[in-house]
């Protein structure tokens, strides 16, 4: 019988290859899919769709009374070549996910409303979708830089110069922070809790 030693360089090579190759289906829980900004009659607008995927270990800490914080990054930057980039806009929006096991049932909360789903599933199909979520409007405005030199786009409810290029970034992520302390551990020491979108960045030109 003939017996045959895989040298041990080739060995750990094949393992990498199969923790790379397994690694993804995990890893990349969120993605920013599209998203653009509108002008409403409240100010600016964002939609945007997000593809979010829920693995095991966060649906059996949701199903055991666990609540997931989701917290959505926007910013909106002008450059400007004679001094520092200008944030015209920075604003962050938080969902709360929970589950209550008495009614069986799934809710999202953004800031004052509330929503009950039957199954994960279709709350998750909410939370992936973004449209209308007011990220600029007089409020924003006058706590930009820009106030007292565009105050007439504000009586408009403009927050930039048409013609000017501005960079927009958006980006979701599972806030571990406002997990209990032994949860938190439990994400420094596990990538499954690493829910992070990075940023999606867009060029504007009103």
């Amino acid at each position: 019988m003939t017996v045959f030693f895989m040298p041990y360089s080739v060995k750990h090579s094949l393992l990498l290859l199969l923790l790379l190759v397994c690694l993804p289906a995990w890893a990349d829980g969120i993605q920013v899919k599209t998203a653009a900004l509108r002008l409403t009659e409240g100010g600016y607008a964002l939609d945007a769709d997000f593809d979010i995927s829920i693995n095991p270990t966060l649906e059996e800490a949701l199903n055991k009374g666990v609540a997931l914080y989701f917290v959505g990054e926007f910013e909106l930057v002008r450059s400007r070549w004679y001094w520092p980039d200008e944030k015209v806009i920075e604003t962050q929006h938080q969902i709360k996910l929970t589950y209550n096991a008495l009614t069986q049932q799934y809710r999202l909360g953004f800031d004052s409303l509330f929503q009950n789903f039957a199954t994960l599933h279709e709350a998750v199909a909410v939370l992936s979708n973004w449209r209308e979520r007011q990220v600029g409007g007089k409020e924003a405005f006058q706590q930009s830089g820009i106030y007292a030199t565009m105050l007439h786009y504000m009586d408009k409810g403009l927050l930039w110069q048409k013609g000017v290029e501005y960079q927009a970034a958006l980006r979701l992520r599972l806030d571990v922070s406002q997990l209990p302390k032994p949860f938190q551990i439990n994400a420094l020491a596990s990538r499954e809790w690493d829910l992070d979108s990075d940023w999606f960045r867009w060029s504007v030109v009103p």
